[in-house]
This record gives structure tokens, sequence and C-alpha cells, in this order.
């Protein structure tokens, strides 16, 4: 217990405070801390590393000077060293989306500070990972007949009985290309198919594979399963990760999932494996976002595309700051928050730690 009440800001664009603090969370919230907001709007691209504007971080420092715990989000600068310093009391700072890099808190002065970061990003997990089992479900069943119906062309039983194209998910090996929160919400939802998963991930915690009952192998061999599931995120030594080498080690007729980023899978050797016609992609990710116009990929019957929604339900929303909240109490309790921002997971997501 922290034995007394905390006193939490919350910092953001008006937009963002719109959609993602919901009444009734903000009100549990406020049954065990005080709560103020600082609507803020920093120019530029929200998803990337907020540009330093002298007059907001002076705006923002006076925010904290009495707060116990900061929430950002989109609109609000870089939570910097000097405001960390302006902020005497402060022992918790939230990010509820878009830090899976530490690019809006500066990692290195809250470690030196005492200062625990939570990051809530994990909330959009869940549907990316119902989405990619959606879509190895539609790869397996061979999407293409969809064209066809489209296109007006016969469906015939007969053409169904004599050379079935559609094949069944239950038994198979399931080959996970990192292995996250959205890796560890998939295996969970492939749990009744009775599946083995292999992951590859240099960055997991090697203790997930008895908890998760999943075995971890080099990319070359999951690269080689039935099913391949793209989950890592975009680093410096992500991107391009994936070419013509590895696209080459599926086997024919495996089904290909891309819900991660599109940089990670080659452009060029992804678009020559699909012409093949040897192989089944389902893609949400691609490079560059949105999708290109003139890509062939769109004129592909083997390849299933999607505008890179599986994050974005009516449920992932509010749940981003759900979850904070359940940090929060947890951290009122002298309970440790789960999605705190450790080396690890920076190392993982290609940032450097603290």
């Amino acid at each position: 217990m922290t034995g007394t009440r905390l006193r939490v800001g919350i910092a953001c664009s008006p937009e963002t405070r719109a959609l993602y603090i919901g009444a009734a969370e903000l009100a549990r919230l406020e049954t065990f801390a005080d709560v103020v907001h600082l609507d803020i709007r920093v120019p530029g691209d929200p998803w990337q590393r907020p540009e330093h504007v002298p007059a907001l971080e002076e705006r923002l420092c006076a925010f904290v000077a009495d707060l116990d715990v900061l929430i950002v989000c989109h609109g609000a600068p870089v939570v910097s060293a000097a405001v960390i310093a302006a902020a005497a009391r402060l022992r918790v700072i939230g990010e509820l989306e878009g830090d899976r890099f530490g690019r809006r808190v500066d990692m290195a002065a809250a470690r030196a500070a005492g200062v625990v970061v939570v990051d809530t990003t994990h909330s959009s997990s869940w549907p990316v990972s119902e989405w990619a089992l959606a879509l190895i479900l539609v790869g397996l069943r061979q999407h293409a007949r969809f064209r066809d119906i489209i296109a007006g062309k016969s469906m015939r039983d007969d053409d169904y009985r004599t050379a079935p194209p559609a094949r069944e998910l239950t038994g198979r090996t399931v080959g996970l290309i990192g292995f996250g929160r959205i890796g560890w919400r998939l295996r969970e939802l492939l749990e009744p198919f009775r599946t083995r998963v292999l992951a590859y991930d240099p960055f997991a915690p090697r203790e997930l594979a008895d908890a998760l009952h999943v075995d971890f192998a080099p990319l070359e061999q999951v690269m080689a399963c039935e099913i391949v599931v793209c989950l890592a995120p975009e680093t410096s030594t992500t991107t391009g990760m994936i070419g013509a080498r590895e696209l080459d080690l599926l086997p024919r007729d495996a089904v290909f999932v891309n819900v991660s980023r599109g940089v990670v899978v080659d452009r060029a050797a992804l678009e020559a494996k699909a012409a093949r016609g040897d192989a089944w992609f389902g893609l949400d990710a691609h490079d560059p976002e949105p999708i290109a116009v003139d890509t062939p990929l769109r004129a592909m019957r083997n390849v299933f595309l999607s505008p890179h929604l599986g994050g974005m339900t009516v449920e992932a929303q509010p749940r981003f700051f759900s979850l904070m909240v359940d940090e929060l109490a947890r951290y009122d309790e002298g309970v440790e928050p789960r999605a705190q921002l450790t080396d690890r997971a920076l190392r993982g997501r290609g940032a450097a730690p603290a």
C-alpha cells in the first residue's frame, strides 16, 4: 500500500482523451487516486518519437510537479530527464499506446530516479492475435474461391468433392516469428486445435517454453513450418529479415501470415514468392503503409489482404486505459505492475536498455 491517495496526471491530446479515457474506468481510478488532466498536442506523427518543443516540455514540467503518477499518450511530449527532474514525487510513468520502443520516455533518467515505466500498448495484442488466427484459417481454406465467386464463376460441387481445396488447422505445426504478447495470446487461441508451436525469438525468456507449451527454434526451422505467422516488431535487425532465402523454405501450400510490420518481409522477395502460386498469404501489414495501389499482390489469387486493421477494434481502444488502471491498482496495493518496460523488453524491441 502507498499509504496515501495517489495523485495521477494524464497528459495527451483532447482527441486521444475522448477516445481512450472511458468514464467507467476513470471512475474506478478515482476510487484510489486523485486525477488531473493536461490537454496537450505535440505536432507531427503521433506514432514516432515526439519532436522537442521547449514550450510544451515546460508545460509538462509544471504539470508533473506534484504527481505520483504520469500517464501519457498521443499528443504528449517526451518525458525527458528535465520532466522527471521536475517531479520529485514521481514514482510511475505509464504509456497507454505507441511506446513499444520507449520513444516517449527517457528510460535512463527514469531508471536513475527510481521511476517504474509501464506500457499497456499490448491492449491491441488481443485483437491482432484473433486476426492472425482468422488469416491462418482463411489461408488453409484457400481463399481464392472468394475471388471466383465475385467473378461469377460456377461453383460446382463436383469440383470440390474430387479435389478438396481446404485443409484443417487441427494437428498442424505453426511457426511464430517473434514471441511477445501477441504470440502468447495466439498460442492460447491455438490450444483447441492441438497444434505444435515453434517460435523464433532471441529475446524471449526460455522459461516460456514450459510455461506456454512452445518450442524455440532457429528461424530456418520456423520458416519450414506448414503455417508461419510473422509477429516481429520493426527494428534495425528485423527490417528485411524475411527475404527470398527464408521464403523459399516454406513448404508447398504453406500459409504465411504477417500481422506485425510490412518491412520485416522484403517486399520484392514477397512479391516474387507469391507470384509462383505455391503458397498462401494472409497479409495485414505492408511495405509501404498503406499498401501501394500498384502492387501486384492485389491481383494474386493466393494472397488475402487487409488494411492493417488487426488491432483496431471497438474493445481495444478503451482497454489501453483499463489495463493501466489495473496496473496502478496493483502499484497502490504494493504489487509490481506486470507490463513494465524492462531492459529485456527494450532489447527485444530494438531499443537501447536503460
